[in-house]
């Protein structure tokens, strides 16, 4: 998998980004248990997805080391909005593309704005108004 470095579980904090079940995520809260009689720690993970806002969870021992995804944030610049997909043009590479308006923007986001968007994984979202 591109756009991935690998981190020790027990260095994650509230508000880092790691890979559960391939979905970029948000931690939201970590809690880290003594080690038992036999065993290691383990880091109890409640996150939530960048993509879709959906929780998950997971459970890992602390000595694992879990994937973090490579987030590329990015100006860009809106060409034209129809409904809820907004076409924009980056204002590096000058590539155009559609994304989703997310619904937190909606009905704020015009034609000639520059936004900032986020490439994750290969998959762009619409983060803000600059």
């Amino acid at each position: 998998m591109t756009g991935t470095k690998q981190t020790l579980v027990t260095s994650l904090k509230p508000g880092s980004y790691i890979l559960i079940d391939n979905v970029a995520c948000k931690v939201n809260k970590m809690e880290i248990s003594k080690p038992g009689k036999h065993g290691h720690s383990k880091c109890r993970i409640d996150a939530s997805s960048l993509i879709d806002n959906t929780r998950k969870q997971t459970v890992l021992p602390g000595h694992e080391k879990i994937d973090v995804p490579i987030i590329d944030k990015k100006s860009a610049q809106v060409l034209s909005v129809q409904d809820n997909i907004a076409n924009i043009m980056d204002e590096e590479s000058y590539e155009t593309f559609d994304v989703k308006i997310p619904e937190e923007l909606k009905g704020r986001i015009e034609a000639g704005m520059s936004v900032v968007y986020w490439d994750i994984l290969g998959e762009k979202i619409l983060k803000q108004i600059k």
